[in-house]
Formats: structure tokens, C-alpha cells, sequence
């Protein structure tokens, strides 16, 4: 045998004893890892399809659900959303209890809708979006079915020059005004609404054209 093959097989060997101790010191830990990996990919797939088969189904519901307020099935849509709202997945029980405001509204029972939307402005646990949504729903409804005191209680703070729903907001409130005979209150907020660049075009024209309607009634000096 040769110098070199003599030293080749002295480092193979050497290698061999080496990967044996590396096994003895380090597998059971590695054997360990590799399982945890293996567990722990089959279970977040496992609740991933879980989460997306849970949310599927609450979707699929709540489509069902509008279908039927659409075809006019009021009373067995607010059925379907009391069960979504009970049993329902992530967003969905939210959205079901919006949407059974809205239905009861289409109902003609607003003092029902404003008690929904109300709860949900109250619901600390909701995002403050939502729940300022909600508010301004109930304040759309007021305009016609309350007062101005009912719409200003749920909208005042919604119209702050930094708050995104203060287009609507005053919009809401300046009506309620208008029809109070707070011909001043209703002419400041048309006119802020129509002088605001941010607002939306068609919210520039309402408020534009209610501004020329107070100023034309004589309602203000």
C-alpha cells in the first residue's frame, strides 16, 4: 500500500469516527427538530384549511342571507343573519348584524335599525371605523324618522375637518337642520361641504345646490 492510500484511509476513517460522534452528540436533537418541522407544517396547514374552510362557509351563508333580502324575503334573510351573527366566522357576524340593520330599515321598522345601529357604535370591541359607520347609518335614518338633537347626538363628532366621514356626516346634519328650520346651521354646513376640496364631486353639487336653495327661501340674512 502506498504512502497516499495508507493516509486517504486514515482520513476516512477519521471521518467516519467523527460523523459517529457528531450522531451520538447531535442526532437524537436533530431527529428531534426534524420531526417538530414535520409536526408543526402539518398543523398550520391543517388550520389553515381549517380557518379557510370555516370563513367559506360563513361567507357562503352570508351571500345566502342577501339573496334572500334581495328577493325580498325580508323576514327569513333577518333569520339567516341572527344565525350568522350567532355561529358565524370572523368578519361575518359583524357584517350580519349590519346587514339585519339595513333590512329591518328596508322593513319600514327604522326604530329597530337605529337600536342596531346604536349597539354597534357601543361596542367597544368593534374597530372605531366600523363603528363610526355605524353611527352615521343611524343618522341617515334620523334624518327622516327623528330629530335634529337624535341625528346631531351621533354625527357631531363625525364632522372634524380630519375625520373621513365628515362629508356625509354634515351632510346628514345640515339636512336635519334644514328641516328643523335651522336655516343657519344647515347654510354653514352645505357650505363647508362645498368648499371642501377632499369632499366628493356629487357631495360638492348637493351642497352647492342645497347653499343656492337656503339662500333663495329668504330663510337667511
Amino acid at each position: 500500500m502506498s504512502d497516499d492510500s495508507f493516509i486517504r484511509e486514515v482520513n476516512e476513517e477519521m471521518r467516519r469516527d467523527q460523523a459517529h460522534a457528531l450522531w451520538d452528540r447531535f442526532g437524537p436533537a436533530l431527529l428531534a427538530l426534524a420531526v417538530l418541522v414535520v409536526v408543526g407544517t402539518a398543523a398550520f396547514v391543517g388550520y389553515r384549511y381549517w380557518d379557510e374552510t370555516r370563513a367559506n362557509r360563513s361567507g357562503d351563508a352570508f351571500s345566502q342571507a342577501l339573496k334572500l333580502a334581495n328577493d325580498g324575503k325580508s323576514d327569513e334573510a333577518l333569520t339567516a343573519l341572527a344565525e350568522l351573527e350567532k355561529d358565524g366566522y370572523g368578519a361575518y357576524p359583524l357584517l350580519a348584524r349590519m346587514r339585519a340593520a339595513t333590512v329591518k330599515a328596508d322593513k319600514g321598522d327604522f326604530a329597530a335599525a337605529v337600536k342596531d345601529f346604536d349597539e354597534v357604535a357601543a361596542d367597544t370591541d368593534i374597530p372605531s371605523g366600523l363603528r363610526d359607520m355605524a353611527r352615521l347609518r343611524a343618522a341617515l335614518l334620523l334624518v327622516d324618522h327623528g330629530s335634529f338633537a337624535d341625528v346631531s347626538s351621533r354625527v357631531e363628532t363625525l364632522t372634524a375637518d380630519t375625520n373621513p366621514l365628515r362629508h356625509t356626516a354634515r351632510e346628514a346634519l345640515g339636512l336635519a337642520a334644514w328641516k328643523e328650520g335651522k336655516a343657519t346651521d344647515a347654510l354653514k354646513l352645505f357650505d363647508q361641504i362645498a368648499s371642501d376640496d377632499g369632499a366628493p364631486r356629487n357631495a360638492r353639487e348637493r351642497a352647492t345646490l342645497m347653499s343656492e336653495l337656503i339662500r333663495g327661501s329668504g330663510s337667511v340674512s
